[in-house]
């Protein structure tokens, strides 16, 4: 493909790349709103429906980086397409799965696939987009990605209304079909020809340490925090990526420059991405059990209400201004202090105000918009044209790990603030005791089974929860701060050069670096794009 082509194509090759993340993001929480009907139809056991939900979020986080340096070596578009094809076929297998492990098999195969399509997305941008549209397209790429969780709840709830829980995975076949096709038609190849061969030890290594990592997360807090089982697995997972970050720094070959981890404006930039991404999943984490227990909605009345998070869609296409005008730290660090607000805000919420949640729905979106694309960018400039898959997947990576350990985190803190401001139980029968101090879900179904002595019981199980709430909102916030903090004291005020630590500096810089990558040469007058 030529390159006045790939030019031209540009926003459209954007929209298919943001399609293809919008199918991803729907799948993080959709199935959460069927698994009632689910544990029904298939005689699932509760241990068996956390895996539902886990075992996407466990291939999706182990195999970012690996997917990234695949990418670069073999073809990124090459990659988007077979991660699109198995996403796919794996979402028809879980469409008609029969037994608990047959799903829990597919979701962890969607949670593979989408592991390949992700990373490949942002480092596709790099290659068809100038320099100075970069920052621009990052924006709509974070809005696409962050639009498709909310929506996820939103599109579950209607189709459960009218089809079967088979249908929240069918609804990918289309979607994924036309991006695929699209893609395949539309998009580039673009690669590093001079790739001087895998990094065998070193995707061992990132394979080994972010599986372990996560799985100890997602196991934290059904073993307990304080078990030796839940610790090994997190500082094993944290000591393989250690050793991820030295093999990469002294191989011949390496998936990703190790360099890069002493460039603070990768390193912090990884930072914030990680502390945005714990506040934010913990947060809605916790928006979803204040909606469907505390407020007892239905599923799409409280996906709707889950919406206010869009607003992210304004502040992601105000970001690259701000970085202009204001600088890098105090875009990533000013929505960082958004998302802080939104914490303290959720930290206020008691049953009748409903309001605040939807305030803090939208700080969290407006905080999410305004830090990502700038972080985003800065990691993807950093990084040389010829690693931009191993990069993007540092981006993700960071998304995914610290999104896991938010949710283990404040939930967490949730559960063990609830069951300790609940106040004692002794006249329920054991099983009905333990059913009401495992979650506000359980009292509320206890309660329903007490008839008219039930309204005591609820009204202590609803001020413990308004209690742990707050608790855990406020270890949010204070993760928030943190990023921050991080990005005030590491990062440059600066925007970044597009090519001054790797990636070309300007438009007719873009071809003679990129030269190598197939497809990825921009026209002489791409100064100019910008009123294309």
């Amino acid at each position: 493909m030529d390159r006045e082509t790939v030019f031209r194509r540009r926003w459209l090759i954007l929209a298919i790349l943001s399609l293809s993340l919008i199918v991803i993001g729907l799948d993080i929480l959709i199935i959460t709103i069927a698994l009632p009907d689910i544990q029904t139809d298939l005689s699932s056991s509760v241990s068996e429906l956390q895996w539902m939900v886990n075992a996407y979020t466990l291939g999706f986080g182990g195999l970012l980086l690996l997917a990234g340096g695949l990418a670069d070596r073999f073809g990124r578009k090459l990659l988007l397409l077979l991660g699109l094809t198995l996403f796919l076929l794996f979402s028809v297998g879980a469409t008609f799965a029969a037994n608990p492990a047959q799903l829990i098999a597919f979701r962890a195969g969607m949670g593979i696939s989408s592991a390949l399509i992700m990373p490949t997305t942002l480092a596709i941008i790099k290659n068809v987009f100038p320099p100075e549209e970069q920052s621009r397209a990052i924006g709509i790429w974070t809005a696409a990605a962050g639009i498709g969780v909310p929506l996820g709840p939103v599109v579950g709830g209607v189709l459960l209304e009218n089809f079967w829980w088979g249908s929240l995975f069918l609804i990918n076949v289309p979607v994924a079909g036309l991006a695929l096709i699209a893609g395949a038609l539309i998009i580039p190849e673009s690669k590093d020809e001079q790739h001087r061969g895998l990094d065998i030890a070193g995707a061992l290594l990132s394979v080994a340490g972010l599986v372990t990592l996560v799985y100890g997360l997602i196991q934290g807090p059904e073993w307990g925090w304080g078990e030796a089982g839940t610790w090994s697995l997190i500082i094993g997972g944290v000591a393989l990526l250690v050793g991820f970050a030295v093999w990469e720094s002294r191989s011949p070959n390496p998936m990703l420059d190790g360099a890069l981890f002493r460039n603070p404006r990768f390193s912090g930039s990884a930072v914030a991405i990680t502390c945005v991404a714990f506040s934010l999943f913990g947060s809605l984490f916790l928006v979803t059990q204040y909606l469907q227990f505390a407020l007892e909605l239905p599923p799409l009345d409280a996906g709707l209400r889950m919406l206010a998070i869009c607003v992210l869609i304004i502040s992601s296409g105000l970001a690259p201004q701000l970085v202009q005008r204001l600088g890098l730290k105090f875009a990533i660090g000013g929505g960082l202090a958004f998302i802080t607000a939104a914490a303290l805000v959720l930290s206020t919420v008691d049953i009748q105000t409903e309001d605040r949640v939807l305030v803090a729905l939208a700080l969290l979106g407006f905080g999410l918009g305004m830090a990502m694309p700038p972080a985003a960018d800065s990691i993807l400039a950093a990084s040389p044209s010829n690693q931009s898959g191993a990069g993007s997947a540092v981006t993700d990576t960071a998304m995914q790990v610290g999104g896991a350990l938010g949710i283990a985190v404040m939930g967490s803190v949730l559960t063990t603030s609830y069951r300790n401001d609940l106040p004692a139980l002794e006249n329920l029968p054991p099983e009905a005791r333990e059913a009401a101090e495992d979650s506000l879900g359980g009292a509320a179904a206890v309660a329903d089974q007490l008839g008219a002595a039930g309204t005591e019981l609820m009204r202590a199980a609803d001020g413990a929860f308004e209690v742990a709430l707050s608790n855990a909102s406020l270890v949010g916030a204070a993760v928030a701060v943190v990023g921050a903090v991080v990005a005030s004291i590491v990062l440059p005020n600066r925007p970044l050069a597009h090519g001054a630590d790797g990636a070309p500096e300007g438009p007719a810089d873009a071809g003679a670096e990129t030269r190598p990558d197939e497809g990825s040469e921009l026209p002489a007058n791409a100064g100019a794009s910008g009123r294309d």
